[in-house]
């Protein structure tokens, strides 16, 4: 079986980082956290890494990852647009950005051959992710059976904000039952203790902190690109005049759980995750990257 790819979603612009972090350095040596990641799928046996980016970023990821990555993984390149053409949908609609990240999936339909994973950018998932899901996508993997990576919610809110997050329920037998994409999830007082929340609309609920959520850790066949086109040309349709609705990955997960069209087992994973939404998180991802290295889990200079 051929190896899997790796699909790393940086077409985002970090408005709440306030700069571009998927070139941003992490490590002693400048490293970024895209850099740890490749580094971790390159040793779990993934054979190829494709960038979903803005057009207009290329250059810049080019000179960051070409050379460094030359002759240990092939790297590819596809873009997230406006175009709405290319699904099918003749129209335009004005949108200050893309459509989300089940849209930032759908880009890379002529780039991917196989299965695949889809990452964030911005999470720092851990050698024991990358390893599991390169297990599973080449030994489990078909197109009813899939994949995420499960994390507990408690161990992946930041201090400075709100996160989004895809919170599942998980049968006994260790899979997806649905997965629900909560934009608001934030640390909140309560009668004088610390809980989790969600927010959605004026209603605020609270979370058990040992819920699983996906962090975007996806395990796909190409069988996701079909599906995906057809829920999207309903979703444009049904919000094309709400400038801010996004198309978010859980929901073609869950709509595959619900059709009954492919199951999703939940992997547990022992990682250590940390991601960087807001400024103030760079500091604790640093200082977590140090750590990992003094014992012994990186090299200090990784490529």
């Amino acid at each position: 079986m051929s190896k899997p790819t790796l699909l790393i979603l940086a077409a985002g612009m970090a408005s709440r980082y306030g700069s571009l972090k998927q070139i941003d350095a992490f490590g002693p040596h400048g490293e970024t956290i895209i850099d740890y990641s490749i580094y971790d799928a390159i040793n779990a046996g993934f054979g190829k890494v494709v960038f979903i980016i803005r057009e207009e970023f290329l250059d810049k990821m080019k000179e960051v990852f070409d050379e460094k990555l030359k002759g240990k993984i092939e790297v590819d390149y596809a873009f997230q647009d406006f175009d709405l053409k290319k699904y099918g949908i003749d129209r335009e609609i004005e949108r200050a950005k893309p459509w989300g990240t089940a849209h930032a999936v759908m880009s890379a339909k002529n780039h991917v051959d196989g299965p695949f994973c889809v990452i964030n950018a911005d999470d720092f998932y851990g050698t024991d992710s990358y390893e599991k899901m390169s297990k599973f996508l080449t030994t489990e993997v078909s197109d009813n059976q899939m994949a995420l990576m499960g994390f507990q919610v408690g161990n992946t809110l930041s201090d400075y904000g709100y996160v989004s997050r895809g919170v599942c329920v998980v049968s006994p037998s260790g899979h997806m039952e649905s997965v629900t994409e909560r934009t608001k999830i934030y640390y909140k007082e309560i009668e004088g203790e610390k809980k989790i929340v969600f927010e959605e609309g004026d209603v605020i609920t609270e979370l058990d902190p040992e819920s699983r959520v996906s962090m975007n850790f996806w395990g796909f066949t190409p069988k996701v690109f079909e599906v995906a086109e057809g829920m999207f040309r309903d979703f444009v349709e049904k919000n094309s005049e709400d400038p801010k609705s996004e198309f978010f990955i859980p929901s073609v997960a869950d709509y595959f759980v619900q059709t009954k069209q492919a199951d999703f087992k939940v992997i547990p994973t022992s990682s250590k995750w940390f991601g960087v939404t807001y400024k103030e998180d760079k500091e604790i991802v640093q200082a977590s990257i140090l750590k990992l290295i003094a014992d012994g889990a990186y090299p200090e200079k990784l490529f």
